[in-house]
């Protein structure tokens, strides 16, 4: 990116309601995962890690995301 600032008399070009409806859910779900994800990172810092027994391995999560994946997506014929 330049490090230019932008003139100031350039217009922005609005979006249309739905698009600027749908700019707004996905920053609402980015920033609800960034405080899940910093909730994650405070406990951890608090308190420490998880003892490996109170934990899933990486495989059986990657499977059940896949699974999750798969019933989202309608199959291809």
């Amino acid at each position: 990116m330049s490090e230019q600032p932008a003139p100031a008399d350039t217009a922005r070009q609005q979006l249309d309601p739905k698009a600027a409806d749908a700019v707004r859910a996905y920053a609402a779900r980015t920033r609800a995962n960034a405080d899940q994800f910093a909730a994650v990172l405070e406990d951890i810092a608090t308190n420490g890690l998880p003892s490996v027994e109170d934990c899933a391995p990486w495989e059986e999560l990657r499977e059940a995301h896949l699974v999750r994946l798969a019933t989202q997506r309608p199959a291809v014929a």
